[in-house]
């Protein structure tokens, strides 16, 4: 049996349910081949990122060369990166290899407040990956933030802040609307060439919002992974997370946002028995 590989650079998350811990499950919920690059550990839980501790840039290199090296690397997601030296190595190393269906999450805060990306890492970030990214997932915070201006309080802002953003290099741009208002949750997906298309899914009443940025992006990883065309990787990964968020109340762990529900698909009794 062959089973498409991606690979997560992120950091991980202490509490499993964002970062990289995030992405793997997200990964296996997929079947695809989960490999994975550590640029930053975090002390952080549900409630709050307590401290940071990014990973020397040289041996973030040293897994990229690693992992490439010997997997046959489908698709690449790209979430915390922290410095702005972390991002130059993990760009160089992805130049190297050719790396190939790169989706950048510009992670910036998590869901407790903390900040994950230091401020003078923005510039590095635009400058360094966004020409690699095959696309781009920004929620309407970090929309704003990239291009250094308020953030979007309409969809068709949010897909003018979309297009901006492809025009820095990016090749497409999916702004999420999950910080906006209203019945729905609508992100809007921009490619360069100017071309817009929505997705939407009804607005779900939760707490338990802790790695959805990071299972959306990995769930659309996972879809270029097996060779599916972006627009339909986006429609199932925009599917796959509403389910798993609208599941979310099911696992009840820690207390403040937890994580959604990454296995909702077969986990359907909750005693732990087959």
């Amino acid at each position: 049996m062959t089973m498409p590989i991606a690979l997560t650079i992120a950091g991980s998350d202490s509490s499993g349910g964002a970062g990289i811990q995030a992405d793997l499950k997200t990964f296996a919920a997929h079947q695809v081949y989960g490999a994975s690059v550590i640029v930053a550990l975090t002390a952080q839980n549900t409630q709050a990122v307590r401290a940071i501790h990014p990973v020397p840039a040289d041996f973030v290199a040293a897994q990229i060369d690693a992992v490439f090296e010997d997997l046959d690397v489908a698709a690449v997601k790209i979430g915390m990166l922290a410095t702005a030296e972390l991002i130059e190595a993990v760009a160089d190393g992805l130049e190297r290899h050719g790396a190939r269906n790169i989706v950048l999450d510009p992670v910036m805060i998590a869901a407790s407040g903390g900040r994950l990306l230091q401020e003078d890492a923005i510039e590095a970030l635009k400058r360094r990956l966004l020409p690699l990214a095959t696309l781009v997932t920004p929620n309407l915070p970090e929309a704003a933030a990239l291009l250094g201006t308020a953030m979007a309080e309409t969809e068709e802002a949010a897909a003018e802040q979309g297009s901006a953003i492809a025009a820095l290099g990016a090749a497409n741009v999916l702004v999420k609307g999950g910080h906006a208002s209203g019945q729905d949750s609508v992100d809007v997906l921009v490619s360069k060439g100017g071309q817009r298309q929505r997705f939407v899914a009804p607005r779900i009443e939760t707490l338990n919002t802790h790695g959805t940025g990071c299972t959306l992006s990995s769930a659309i990883a996972s879809g270029l992974a097996h060779g599916i065309e972006l627009t339909e990787a986006v429609t199932l990964a925009k599917r796959y997370i509403s389910a798993a968020i609208a599941a979310s109340d099911e696992v009840r762990v820690g207390h403040g946002h937890g994580p959604v529900h990454h296995f909702h698909h077969w986990w359907d009794r909750t005693d732990g028995r087959d």
